[in-house]
């Protein structure tokens, strides 16, 4: 039995539970996101696909764009660029204002991987959420939404035709 939470204001103890609950839910996550992962692409690891992820949603970007939106140094998104290009998910190319700039574009093979492994993502949180009481479904879409917009995520906003929403 979890032990009493001294000294706490009932708005401390109702944020303490909600931070349990969202750790249980991001373990589930992450198992979800792994697994759909591996069906499809079994060597790729879960930041490698945040970055076809990253150009599937933003097209090419030079070294420096991509290792500001995935919050690590030029180093890291450099090894994880030249890991992406040996397995052919992304290609390198060149800067059309500067030639001498490089960019990084998904190629076919990515940005296959990138629908296929979302599409399984999408298939299995699909029969989870359906498992859930339909009561507790309509206040849940609210509560993600307030959730991730405190934390500055934006919402996933797919392309027409295709269900993305990494």
């Amino acid at each position: 039995m979890a032990a009493a939470l001294p000294d706490l204001s009932d708005d401390e103890r109702d944020a303490e539970a909600m931070v349990g609950a969202l750790l249980t839910a991001s373990r589930l996550l992450v198992a979800v996101s792994t697994r759909s992962l591996a069906e499809v692409a079994a060597t790729l690891t879960l930041p490698q696909f945040r970055m076809l992820v990253a150009l599937y949603t933003r097209g090419s970007l030079n070294l420096s764009q991509l290792a500001d939106e995935l919050d690590v140094q030029p180093s890291t998104a450099l090894r994880m660029i030249d890991r992406l290009v040996a397995a052919g998910m992304v290609a390198r190319g060149s800067e059309p204002a500067d030639r001498r700039a490089s960019v990084i574009a998904l190629t076919e093979r990515g940005r296959d991987t990138v629908l296929r492994a979302t599409e399984r993502r999408r298939a299995e949180l699909t029969r989870i959420v359906a498992r859930m009481p339909a009561a507790q479904r309509r206040g849940f879409v609210r509560v993600l939404r307030a959730f991730t917009d405190a934390g500055s995520e934006p919402q996933a906003r797919p392309t027409p035709g295709e269900r993305l929403g990494w």
